[in-house]
């Protein structure tokens, strides 16, 4: 069996438990370069450095932290500059510490690793992991399986999707049988969670919160949304495409103008 050439990056940090998860699960069935950010970029979104230098360092074998660099930075500069004229096979982003579904995925910046990838042309997996946050020990061994057959599905087969679509996966919390459930983006519905604090000075600053995972089913549309998915203990695979143009508007606007 052909070994894919496998480039791994994540949002939370070079040492976060999710990324070597990933990298303990697939380093006996795939080549890996991991090139994650040096700090946590969570809701980084798509953001690319373009105000300062950035700097590889090399930690072990293929294993390099971006000093202060986003996911999408790690993807660029590793595709730029690690692989030469060859492109891997994948990128996979993850597993992301809580998940990313609906319009999360705008936000998240282990999305953002999968987006720069398939903007080079290069297939891509975001992974994300809904956690209990109050609970420092949460386990991504369940998700580190689901990754590994994603992986073996790919390597038997091809990746599933056309250019410009990665593929966005949930894993719901404490499940231990994969049942896979294709799913659309949900709507999220977001709250005020900011929060107003002092610091010994009397002065204001604002800590910003995590969101329930509220949700609403969009209107008319078949199967469920990756929220449903994640509630009936599916992991969720939602074909995301980076094409945000509201096509059933367009008529409307030509009329408005």
């Amino acid at each position: 069996m052909k070994k894919l050439n496998i480039l791994i990056t994540n949002d939370d940090g070079y040492e976060a438990k999710g990324l070597l998860a990933v990298v303990q699960a697939l380093k006996d069935i795939a080549n890996l370069i991991v090139v994650a950010p040096s700090t946590e970029k969570s809701a980084c979104s798509h953001s690319l450095t373009l105000t300062r230098p950035l700097r590889f360092i090399c930690l072990d074998d293929n294993f390099y932290k971006l000093d202060d660099g986003t996911p999408g930075d790690c993807v660029y500069l590793a595709l730029n500059s690690l692989y030469n004229n060859n492109k891997p096979d994948l990128v996979i982003s993850g597993i992301n510490r809580g998940s990313n579904m609906g319009e999360d995925i705008t936000y998240s910046g282990t999305c953002a690793g999968a987006m720069e990838a398939v903007l080079h042309d290069v297939p891509a997996i975001a992974i994300s992991q809904v956690v209990d946050f109050s609970d420092k020990n949460n386990d991504y061994a369940f998700a580190a399986r689901v990754i590994k057959e994603l992986i073996l599905k790919i390597t038997n087969s091809a990746f599933p999707l056309p250019k410009r679509e990665f593929l966005n996966v949930n894993i719901p919390l404490h499940a231990k049988e994969i049942k896979f459930e294709v799913t659309y983006a949900g709507y999220r519905n977001y709250a005020n969670e900011a929060y107003l604090h002092r610091n010994p000075r009397g002065e204001e600053y604002f800590w910003l919160g995590l969101h329930p995972l509220s949700f609403n089913a969009r209107d008319k549309q078949e199967g469920m949304c990756d929220y449903e998915a994640i509630e009936n203990g599916y992991v969720s695979i939602t074909p995301i495409m980076l094409d945000l143009s509201a096509y059933k508007s367009m008529d409307k606007l030509k009329t408005w103008l």
